[in-house]
C-alpha cells in the first residue's frame, strides 16, 4: 500500500520550489502573554531586543534589523524573558534556529522550551551550532503561547495570545556551498551524455524543494538526444532508503519509485522520453533520510539497426530556425507530438526546411517517396 500513498502525496505536493517560512501563524490578540525581551550575542553583531511589549499580532519579522552571526561548532546563550504586556496566564515557550536552511522549523533544530505562569525568571537556553551547517543566511524563531497546549509547540501554529518572533541568524565558518549545484529546477545538474553515473551527497548543501518528503533532494537536468527512446534511472548501491522521481519543467510527474525490484531501498525508474524535450530527475530520500547515493543514467534507442542502415541524416537537431534533410527527396510532414500535422513540404535535396512558424517542443519529420515511408524525431529551439 506504500505506493499508493506515495502516488497521492507526490500529486498533491509536488514541484513545490523554494521553500517559504511559515507566516501566516502567531497570536491574533495583543492582549497579555507575551516574549518580553530576547538577547543573543553572536561573533558579529547582536540580537538585543530589550523590550517588546506592546505586543502585535501575527509573526513579528525582526530579521532586518535584530540578527547576528554564528560559527558552525560554537556555542551561544539565547537569552529570553518569557513574560506579558497585560496579565499573568499560564503558557510555553520555545525557540528553533533553522540550521539546514530548508525554511522549516524541524523538531531536531528545537534550542530551549520553557513553561510556567509569569513573572517567571529570565530562561537561558544553551545550545551549539552544529559542525555540518553549511554557510549563510537563516532564522531563529521565538514562541510564547498562552493556554492549553503542550510541548513541543507548533513553530506555524496560529493561537489567541502570546508571541512569535524572526530574527537573522548568519552562519559562518561552515560548510561553504557556494559551488555546489542541483539545489532546485533553475540550479540543476545537468546530464550532459548518457550513460551517466554520479555520486553525490543529500546531507548537506541541499534544501527540500520536492517535498514529497522532508528529505533534502538534488535535481538532475536532462535533455534527451533525438534518438533516445526511454530512460533508465537508478540509484542501486546508495547507502541510503532513496526515493527518485522525473518530472517535466512544468511539475507533471512521469515517473516516480521508491524501492526498486532489483536493489532493495534504492530506486528505479523507466520510462518513455519520445513526447519530452526536457526532463527533471530528481533524488531524495524516504522520510527524512539522507546520505551518499550513486545515480546511474542508461538510454535505450529509437530502432537503432535502421538508424545504422539508413543514408538519411537530418541538421542540425536540435534545430532552430531551419533543417536539412540528407539522403532524401520526396513529401514530408512535420507533425507534432499529438500526432497533429503542422507543416506539409515537397522536398528537394539541399534545400532547407524553415521552422520560423513552429514552437519549440518535439516534432516528428514524417517522409515519404513512393512506398517508402521514414520517421525521426526532431527537437525545436528558438
Amino acid at each position: 500500500m506504500r505506493w499508493k500513498i506515495i502516488f497521492f502525496i507526490f500529486y498533491g505536493f509536488s514541484f513545490i520550489s523554494y521553500g517559504q517560512y511559515c507566516t501566516n501563524g502567531g497570536p491574533t490578540a495583543t492582549a497579555d502573554s507575551n516574549v518580553e525581551s530576547v538577547l543573543l550575542l553572536g561573533d558579529v553583531g547582536s540580537i538585543n531586543l530589550p523590550n517588546a511589549c506592546p505586543a502585535v499580532t501575527g509573526v513579528e519579522d525582526l530579521t532586518t534589523n535584530q540578527s547576528t552571526s554564528l560559527s558552525a561548532g560554537s556555542s551561544y546563550n539565547l537569552i529570553v524573558q518569557f513574560g506579558t504586556c497585560g496579565g499573568n496566564y499560564a503558557g510555553y515557550g520555545e525557540a528553533w534556529i533553522d540550521f539546514n536552511g530548508d525554511a522549516i522549523f524541524d523538531f531536531s533544530e528545537s534550542i530551549g522550551t520553557w513553561q510556567g505562569t509569569p513573572p517567571t525568571a529570565i530562561s537561558t537556553m544553551t545550545f551549539t551550532v552544529p559542525v555540518g551547517t553549511t554557510n549563510g543566511i537563516t532564522r531563529l524563531r521565538v514562541m510564547q503561547r498562552e493556554g492549553n497546549t503542550t510541548l513541543p509547540l507548533d513553530p506555524c501554529a496560529t493561537f489567541s495570545w502570546g508571541s512569535v518572533m524572526d530574527f537573522g541568524i548568519d552562519i559562518i565558518g561552515g560548510i561553504d556551498c557556494s559551488g555546489y549545484s542541483g539545489d532546485d529546477i533553475n540550479d540543476a545538474i545537468v546530464v550532459n551524455s548518457l550513460p551517466y553515473l554520479d555520486s553525490n551527497d543529500n546531507s548537506y548543501c541541499y534544501s527540500n524543494q520536492n517535498y514529497v518528503y522532508a528529505s533534502p533532494d538534488i535535481y538532475y537536468r536532462l535533455i534527451p538526444e533525438p534518438n533516445v527512446a526511454s530512460i533508465n534511472a537508478s540509484t542501486c548501491g546508495s547507502s541510503f532508503d532513496t526515493f527518485i522521481s522525473a518530472v517535466t519543467p512544468s511539475g507533471n510527474v512521469i515517473a516516480f519509485n521508491d524501492d526498486g525490484l532489483n536493489c532493495g531501498s534504492s530506486s528505479q525508474i523507466m520510462f518513455n522520453v519520445l513526447s519530452y524535450d526536457t526532463i527533471f530527475i530528481i533524488v531524495e530520500g524516504w522520510g527524512s533520510e539522507m546520505g551518499n547515493f550513486v545515480l546511474n543514467i542508461n538510454s535505450s534507442l529509437v530502432g537503432i539497426e535502421n538508424l545504422i542502415n539508413s543514408k538519411v541524416l537530418i541538421s542540425p537537431n536540435p534545430a532552430s530556425d531551419y533543417i536539412q534533410i540528407q539522403g532524401f527527396e520526396g513529401d514530408v510532414q512535420i507533425l507534432d507530438i499529438f500526432g497533429k500535422v503542422v507543416a506539409i513540404k515537397k522536398y528537394l535535396a539541399t534545400e532547407k526546411l524553415l521552422l520560423q512558424d513552429l514552437t519549440s517542443g518535439v516534432y516528428f519529420v514524417h517522409m515519404q517517396t513512393g512506398t517508402n515511408s521514414l520517421s525521426r524525431k526532431i527537437i525545436i529551439r528558438h
